[in-house]
């Protein structure tokens, strides 16, 4: 799953959103690092809905202007959860192997860069 797929899927686990509420949500769940454009978010909305993960909530009309409002789908809340465990897990075998060489913390230059 890609980082973008993740962060959107991440930003629907609590309630259905619009585009531009995804994008925001996005960006506050990355700490600002990802910073989706229009164009990669609905592709990856199309991907998601076509693979089953997410499907349109709703449709508003704001200011004369159509909202579509997508949701996670119970598969799209199984593939979050085993993604985060995935990821989670990951991190501990990285943390555990750091710590067993001494290094937990410790941030090095790479050779040649400092």
């Amino acid at each position: 799953m890609t980082q973008a797929a993740f962060l959107v899927l991440t930003a629907l686990a609590d309630e259905p959103r619009h585009g531009y509420g995804i994008l925001q949500e996005v960006n506050e769940l990355s700490g600002g690092d990802v910073r989706l454009r229009v164009g990669t978010l609905y592709g990856v909305l199309d991907r998601l809905s076509g693979d089953g993960l997410i499907v349109l909530d709703r449709e508003e009309v704001q200011q004369g202007r159509l909202r579509r409002y997508y949701r996670l789908t119970d598969e799209g809340a199984t593939a979050l959860a085993a993604e985060a465990e995935r990821m989670a897990a990951g991190a501990r075998a990285a943390t555990a192997r750091m710590a067993a060489g001494g290094r937990a913390g410790v941030v090095r230059p790479a050779e040649g860069t400092a």
